[in-house]
């Protein structure tokens, strides 16, 4: 893409629900590379002093947050499977958070709905974020049109992202994201950081 420029001080990366079971096993992230893009591009932004934060969906015993209204997760309610509470538990140990980042547990797919995330970007300045997760059609989507609302100057890592169904990814990052957010391979955004 064309003048992808950013500024260090004020761009994050989000590494957003990068769930160590779906992204070390569903195939559209396997066959693509994803894991191992994500550790290159997550070790530049470290290296470049960006500010790194990371979301998981974590609710605590008995799923409080989760009302029965809610379509996307009062089945996990009824499943009976036990709830996960704490958020690094769960994220891919290859890019596993470093104690000084962002971590938020998050109970919706938004991940700056109801969480601490969106506080700690305007603390810190932060105007851009770099985004990228499972699912491209859940934290992806959601959180870029929050975002997006929320006037963050967004970049989305296509090649870093993953959806169980690899047609609606395509069709959300071609036709859906790209009216909110600028579309960057995994190279692109290392060769960003690394010029600004």
């Amino acid at each position: 893409m064309a003048d992808f420029t950013i500024d260090r001080a004020t761009t994050a990366l989000l590494i957003a629900d990068f769930y160590a079971e779906a992204m070390g096993s569903l195939p559209h992230a396997v066959e693509r590379g994803v894991v191992s893009r994500t550790v290159g591009l997550q070790s530049v932004a470290r290296e470049a002093g960006l500010m790194v934060c990371y979301c998981a969906t974590v609710f605590r015993p008995g799923y409080p947050e989760i009302s029965q209204r809610n379509k996307t997760f009062s089945a996990r309610k009824a499943s009976g499977q036990p709830a996960v509470f704490d958020p690094v538990s769960i994220i891919h140990p290859d890019v596993r958070p470093r104690d000084d980042e962002v971590v938020v547990g998050k109970h919706r797919v938004n991940a700056l709905f109801g969480t601490g995330l969106d506080v700690a970007l305007t603390a810190n300045n932060i105007d851009t974020i770099i985004l990228l997760g499972y699912a491209t059609s859940g934290v992806v989507l959601s959180t870029t049109r929050f975002a997006s609302d929320r006037d963050y100057r967004l970049y989305i890592v296509e090649d870093c992202c993953a959806d169980s169904e690899p047609d609606v990814h395509n069709f959300l990052i071609d036709r859906i994201l790209s009216r909110q957010a600028d579309i960057v391979s995994a190279d692109e955004a290392i060769a960003a950081i690394r010029a600004s």
